[in-house]
């Protein structure tokens, strides 16, 4: 186990915290939270040992390996798909040791070694990884450094997670990834059975993810049981205990309440209108735990507004000679709250620069009203700043009406104190770079705000009040974003981008995950749904001794499920470890032979427990008296 005792830790003045206790078992999950500033990636660097604590003790066992997501990866040449193998430091040592022992009998054993760590499967497991995380069958064997830094940043995590560790640190992992690669991590993680510690900004996948929370605050630290959903609601009772905050909470819930009833006046959105309001109940408790945030934001509203805002007609979009969206037919109008859905590469991006003008469409028309000016939030923004200028000087030319005062009230409302807006803007960090350009942005009056992952970088308090200005913001918002908790409060329409088309979504977010988790799953889920449960067993064997003996057949029937699906595992394995498959199949083969692997495993694990779960039922009912 990991164990750590009244760490304490110190830079400069400054204490981050004091006395942190913590123990954390194999198959524990942990969310590691609490406001940018507080230490959450210190600890990280402390349990690494890239630290010094001022004092207090970290153990665990000698022969655990840590793994860990690295931020910054210097840029090499190595093929993606051996870049992540490069995580599996113990076979890379034994590879590196068959190539310079000369000796017949030590290379014998060097490679039994190698079989015993899983060296004639890693590159299937890497390859069904970078599959899972939304790289395609060509991109596996380009170079590292070909890639951008969302996509080194996606490989950074492949080479964590393919690294056979004890105990696994990762950091922002969520950040660049879409839905669907998110909702595979998520599966991914459940299945890990070392220790895991997260730190995350995204409340859905914490709630799908962890098991316990360590709560980081006003330098001490408090230990959870329960996902997130659980910590907040354990939290909020000890928040309402203390009656200081009972006026500014009460501001927020009736601000929400607001809202509520707003939107419940849209009876034409019935089905929607139910899923919305349900996000924004949780929404009370969530108030409460975030009244002593320090953002205060808003979004300026538009002067004018035509009606609609934009109209596509038969819009065929794309790059040169090649279309990655036809026959896009949508209109905008104002008010309008859209979440754009998709996996990697279907064409959001390309949907939203269209529509800010970065992108020519192909054919068709895009018409735009007379009133419809746009806020545009993309990442690169943030590397378009000019980083000689400070925040103040710059939010003071976009807003000239602004007094000196109103100007820092403004920055300020935003996370911004006066020492940080008198800095550079080189010398922020992403976040408060992110937060930055959406302040620009929010001060700007736009009619349609278009956001391509605003909430990366962003911390939970941030998320939350961005989502309530968007609540309040009169004009119109399309967005795309990996947080499904920001989605369910402020959408109301969904497009779906897929198959180079585009399509309004009939159904609510939480129905669109499932339904993308039953078709990742779909080849595993009639035997999982086949199983009968341990109850209605037990009451069976108590019935009668025919239960048993359909038992005992299960088990045979079982078993020959294993052998049959093993020996198919392993002839894809085969092919996957082949140097060859990767250069002469052709790649469309190549992404089904990866995802048949993954589906495959999958089917694998499925049936194992099903086995496990009717012998332990057979053995049981053996143990019962006649």
């Amino acid at each position: 186990m990991l164990q750590v005792q009244n760490l304490t830790f110190e830079r400069g003045d400054d204490r981050l915290f004091t006395d942190v206790n913590l123990v954390v078992y194999p198959g524990q999950k942990v969310a590691i939270v609490g406001r940018n500033g507080v230490g959450k990636s210190t600890l990280f660097n402390l349990l690494l040992g890239r630290l010094d604590a001022s004092q207090g003790d970290i153990s665990y066992p000698d022969d655990w390996q840590i793994g860990y997501m690295a931020q910054e990866v210097e840029a090499t040449d190595r093929a993606a798909i051996d870049f992540v193998i490069d995580g599996h430091r113990a076979l890379r040592q034994v590879e590196a040791q068959i190539e310079a022992t000369a000796d017949a009998q030590r290379v014998a054993a060097l490679y039994v070694d190698f079989e015993d760590l899983g060296g004639y499967q890693a590159r299937a497991r890497a390859g069904e990884i970078l599959y899972g995380l939304g790289f395609s069958a060509e991109q596996v064997e380009q170079p590292y450094r070909s890639f951008s830094g969302g996509w080194r940043i996606r490989l950074n995590l492949a080479q964590a997670l393919m690294s056979p560790a004890e105990l696994l640190l990762l950091d922002e992992p969520t950040n660049h990834l879409d839905l669907e690669a998110i909702l595979w991590l998520e599966s991914w993680l459940r299945h890990y059975p070392g220790a895991l510690l997260i730190i995350a900004h995204d409340r859905t996948f914490l709630d799908h993810t962890v098991d316990h929370v360590l709560h980081l605050s006003g330098e001490q630290a408090h230990f959870y049981k329960g996902n997130y959903s659980a910590f907040e609601r354990l939290r909020s009772e000890v928040l309402e205990r203390q009656q200081a905050m009972a006026v500014k909470q009460q501001a927020q819930v009736a601000h929400i309440q607001q809202f509520v009833d707003r939107f419940r006046a849209k009876a034409s959105k019935a089905k929607q209108v139910q899923s919305r309001i349900k996000a924004l109940e949780k929404m009370r408790t969530q108030a409460m735990l975030h009244v002593d945030s320090d953002y205060r934001v808003s979004f300026a509203d538009p002067d004018k507004v035509s009606n609609p805002l934009f109209s596509f007609r038969n819009l065929s979009l794309g790059y040169e000679d090649t279309t990655v969206l036809q026959g896009v037919g949508q209109t905008i109008l104002p008010g309008a709250r859209i979440g754009v859905l998709g996996a990697n590469g279907a064409g959001k991006s390309t949907l939203l620069k269209a529509i800010v003008g970065d992108l020519r469409p192909q054919q068709g028309e895009l018409q735009r009203g007379t009133h419809a000016p746009i806020g545009y939030f993309a990442q690169h923004q943030l590397e378009a700043l000019d980083s000689n200028n400070t925040a103040f000087a710059a939010m003071s030319a976009l807003r000239p009406d602004f007094s000196e005062q109103q100007c820092r009230d403004y920055l300020g409302g935003w996370g911004f104190n006066s020492t940080m807006i008198g800095r550079p803007i080189r010398s922020l960090s992403g976040g408060e770079k992110a937060r930055f350009v959406m302040a620009q942005l929010a001060a700007e009056k736009p009619a349609l705000l278009v956001l391509d992952e605003p909430t990366n970088h962003l911390d939970l308090d941030m998320r939350d009040a961005l989502a309530l200005a968007l609540q309040a913001y009169a004009g119109a918002v399309l967005i795309v974003a990996h947080d499904r908790d920001l989605l369910e409060k402020i959408v109301d329409d969904l497009w779906v981008i897929e198959n180079g088309s585009l399509r309004t979504y009939q159904g609510d977010l939480s129905e669109y995950t499932a339904g993308r988790l039953s078709a990742g799953s779909k080849d595993t889920a009639p035997q999982q749904q086949a199983a009968p449960s341990k109850k209605d067993q037990r009451r069976e064997r108590a019935a009668s001794r025919q239960s048993l003996a359909q038992q005992r057949k299960q088990v045979r029937e079982l078993e020959q499920q294993l052998e049959q699906t093993t020996a198919k595992l392993q002839d894809i394995e085969q092919t996957l470890a082949d140097e060859k498959t990767y250069s002469e199949m052709p790649p469309d083969e190549l992404t089904n032979l990866l995802a048949d692997a993954g589906k495959t495993r999958q089917a694998l694990e499925a049936i194992e427990e099903q086995w496990i779960s009717a012998v332990d039922q057979i053995e049981s009912a053996d143990d019962m008296p006649e």
